[in-house]
């Protein structure tokens, strides 16, 4: 038997439903939000994602998936969805139509990484890019969409963090700073921490290991070493917020991984995931599109790992609803599969779905698959049916019938108005 990879999983069937059920949740808030949907390849040139990820990050560095094609190029699975998009907006010149630009989409994105609860290495996103204006109005309705996103799932107690971690003149006197604070202090934190401390400073703060947290704690905060502009920025966005009536709270540690990301970064966190408790995260990325041979644009964005959420909303309660058949066509003979079907096409093209017995069962089996199926009602097709043209129609909630003619079924289903009564 050849299993499937490590860190992969399949949807079943009997799963399928719940990821139909948020997807189709969340394609209505996009729609609100005026965000169309862009599908970008599953795999890109390495290139894209060392420059605009940035070639000492965790992901660029260890857990992408890179191999060389057929013909000598570096290619890269995707592991995230803003590069990608950023790539096809500079490529497209999407930059002529009208902005501010609103685009979402749901992929799947892939990271060798070590697996765990609601985390694979092949995984799906849920994001929104926005791009064409730098204005902190642009980072609220960016939060608000993500917002409204994870309530249309019916998720409970999510908290909003966010940080501002400034533009680059800002960062480097804050990296300073940092590596001024971590120097004395390296010799007691993770082997990961240290390798990070030449590399990308800033990653020190999002350590999960226990003492490098407890260390990191008292790191200067980034909010101290921001220039006017961008601290006029986050003080606007925060008035905002406060108008909006989305609780957050500001938390100087959040800088998310990617290098990417300039000024407002926040993330939607819970206490039921454990430790790993980030449901959503994104921010604004301003230079982006230009480091990747665009005219600066301001862009802002989210992301959301599809996995995580549905495995909240199960935790949640949340009521997936259920598969099911509207009508299920029982054969009292195997004469008569052939009518059975005509019947089940018929329902079909009405907008009905349906299905009828194929495999040879009793109708004592029949009636149970039905029930199985989560069959709405029953038709059972008999000599006598065929012969007078009338069936009965079984809605199996409560086994009330009404009779109407094989051509009338659709319209029976259809019309509750006429069980009302029964």
């Amino acid at each position: 038997m050849i299993n499937i990879p490590k860190g992969t999983k399949d949807v079943l069937p009997s799963d399928s439903r719940k990821w139909q059920y948020a997807e189709d949740k969340l394609r209505k808030v996009a729609a609100l939000y005026n965000a169309r949907e862009i599908r970008t390849p599953t795999f890109e040139h390495t290139e894209l994602f060392v420059r605009s990820i940035g070639d000492e990050t965790d992901v660029v560095s260890k857990e992408m998936y890179t191999f060389e094609d057929k013909g000598g190029r570096s290619i890269t699975l995707r592991p995230e969805g803003t590069a990608p998009v950023a790539r096809s907006y500079v490529e497209n010149a999407l930059e002529s139509m009208s902005l501010p630009l609103k685009t979402y989409y749901i992929i799947s994105a892939f990271r060798y990484e070590r697996p765990q609860a609601g985390r694979l290495r092949e995984f799906h996103q849920f994001g929104s890019e926005i791009y064409g204006a730098s204005s902190p109005y642009l980072d609220l309705d960016c939060i608000t969409f993500a917002y409204d996103a994870l309530r249309a799932l019916g998720l409970k107690g999510i908290k909003l963090k966010l940080n501002s971690i400034g533009c680059a003149n800002c960062r480097k006197k804050y990296t300073e700073a940092l590596r001024a604070y971590f120097a004395e202090r390296l010799d007691e934190m993770c082997p990961t921490c240290r390798e990070r401390y030449g590399r990308n400073a800033l990653r020190l703060l999002d350590c999960k290991v226990p003492r490098c947290k407890e260390i990191a704690a008292g790191a200067p905060v980034i909010l101290d070493y921001l220039c006017d502009d961008c601290r006029a920025h986050h003080e606007k966005l925060c008035s905002l917020l406060d108008c909006s009536g989305i609780p957050y709270e500001v938390d100087g540690g959040i800088v998310r991984g990617l290098d990417y990301y300039t000024r407002t970064v926040f993330e939607f966190v819970t206490e039921e995931l454990g430790a790993q408790g980030t449901v959503l995260g994104g921010g604004r990325y301003d230079d982006l599109v230009e480091s990747i041979g665009g005219k600066p644009t301001g862009c802002v964005g989210f992301a959301m790992g599809m996995e995580r959420a549905i495995m909240l909303m199960e935790k949640q309660g949340v009521d997936f609803g259920k598969d099911g058949v509207d009508v299920f066509v029982i054969s009292q003979s195997p004469d008569l599969v052939g009518t059975c079907m005509e019947i089940v096409s018929d329902l079909r093209h009405a907008g009905i779905s349906a299905d009828t017995e194929m495999t040879g069962r009793s109708m004592k089996a029949q009636f149970k698959y039905a029930d199985k199926q989560n069959a709405a009602y029953v038709v059972v097709i008999g000599g006598s049916e065929t012969e007078s043209g009338q069936v009965k129609v079984k809605r199996l909630s409560d086994g009330k019938e009404v009779e109407c003619g094989i051509n009338g079924i659709a319209a029976c289903v259809k019309e509750n108005i006429q069980w009302q009564n029964l």
